[in-house]
């Protein structure tokens, strides 16, 4: 080993020097992989780092529904392999070579949504059909459901995201003579389960009992308050102004001191609407929130992911990041 007699000073030097080279990357790396992001779409884009360790696009599947991909990229891309994360159960198993680009990525990604649709779809109907106390708002990574089967018992399944129409894991929780039974009865008719029903209608034949569903929601009860204003209607009045340190309306304020966005709806707009409930709400089943498309509108021109097209704009809900459009115009 080679010794070297540099001070404090001068190593302190030599380590900065030696980081920023490595976290540099060149014009021709630079050049590539703007190029490869015009092949994927630059309409896609969410994120890219300023020094090129990752860039992440929104991709939809064929439900409409956005998914938001992170690609990292090593530094010897792309002779290496990137890393792929999102918010699904697993991630896809990369298929790569050198000459491999940042769209076979996507497409790789793209193919692994479409591969998870029926595990998605059993979550729906699980969602749909059962009594679900938690997850309260599940992701679309989560693959699990607590179940309320009635008389204080409750059910913990766990489904297989690459198989969902399998037999799934459960645990039972509850009194233990009650719970006691019910895995009496799961053991007895485990072979009752088919993949040609749907998961609520095999657990009702192997409970032998009909499964408690979700509770039915009078059209009173339902959340009309606005997701963002917290305003059940626009206020009648000339200027609405919607900041994070509002104190007249307590209920604005706890939405707005934790988003940490500034809003501010026009005279003429809130003229033409004032008093109106929210007429616009999130497609996201899971979701559902309300919201007023003046709000929802300047939600979305206030964050930078944002994209117009004509006079409408495509984003994220502030609740659950699915895809939402609203027109900028909204008289």
């Amino acid at each position: 080993m080679r010794k070297t007699n540099m001070n404090n000073n001068n190593l302190l030097g030599f380590a900065v020097q030696t980081r920023t080279r490595e976290s540099t990357p060149s014009p021709s790396f630079y050049r590539s992989i703007y190029s490869q992001i015009e092949e994927v779409g630059w309409e896609h884009l969410v994120n890219l780092s300023d020094d090129l360790s990752s860039v992440s696009f929104r991709i939809p599947d064929k439900q409409r529904r956005s998914y938001i991909v992170e690609i990292g990229l090593p530094e010897d891309y792309p002779e290496s392999a990137p890393s792929v994360t999102a918010e699904v159960p697993y991630i896809c198993q990369l298929r790569w070579s050198k000459r491999s680009r940042l769209k076979d990525v996507v497409c790789q990604f793209s193919e692994h949504l479409e591969k998870l649709q029926e595990f998605w779809s059993t979550m729906d109907d699980i969602d749909r059909h059962l009594l679900v106390v938690d997850p309260r708002q599940a992701s679309r990574a989560t693959t699990y459901r607590r179940v309320d089967l009635g008389d204080e018992c409750h059910l913990l399944l766990a489904i297989d995201a690459s198989n969902p129409r399998s037999l799934p894991e459960c645990r039972f929780f509850g009194p233990d003579a009650i719970v006691d039974i019910l895995r009496k009865k799961w053991r007895r008719n485990s072979r009752k389960w088919t993949t040609n029903k749907s998961c609520p209608e095999n657990l009702g034949n192997m409970l032998e009992t009909a499964l408690p569903g979700p509770p039915n929601i009078n059209e009173d009860d339902k959340q009309v308050d606005c997701g963002i204003c917290y305003a059940q209607y626009l206020p009648i009045g000339k200027t609405l102004y919607l900041t994070g340190s509002l104190n007249s309306n307590k209920k604005i304020i706890r939405m707005f001191c934790s988003l940490r966005f500034s809003l501010s709806i026009e005279d003429d707009e809130l003229e033409d609407q004032s008093g109106s409930p929210p007429d616009y709400t999130c497609d996201n089943p899971n979701c559902s929130r309300a919201f007023h498309s003046l709000c929802l509108r300047d939600w979305l021109l206030s964050i930078t992911t944002t994209r117009q097209s004509f006079d409408v704009l495509f984003g994220d809900c502030p609740y659950c990041s699915g895809p939402v459009a609203v027109k900028i115009n909204s008289k």
